[in-house]
């Protein structure tokens, strides 16, 4: 009886430009976890959504996604916090 492989969870900030993803988990910074994970919650990120990867900034800049129909702009900090599973092409 073969078991199901864990998936690869890879931070957002991995994924390039047109590439999509499944939010995984969200891995919370030390003494901020229930507001960051608030923030997200209300920008609609929560695990099982589905996002696109619209437009990277050079130099560390923020993340442009796609998320529910609505583009967002996620700071790189938050985008490293964030655990998606690749879409296969």
């Amino acid at each position: 009886m073969e078991k199901n492989p864990k998936k690869h969870e890879i931070a957002l900030t991995k994924l390039k430009e047109n590439e999509t993803g499944t939010v995984s988990s969200i891995r919370t910074a030390h003494g901020r976890g229930r507001t960051f994970e608030k923030r997200l919650m209300d920008m609609g990120l929560t695990p099982g959504t589905k996002i696109t990867v619209v437009k990277s900034a050079p130099f560390h800049g923020p993340i442009e996604i796609r998320v529910r129909g609505s583009r967002l702009a996620v700071g790189r900090g938050m985008a490293e916090r964030i655990l998606v599973e690749k879409d296969e092409e």
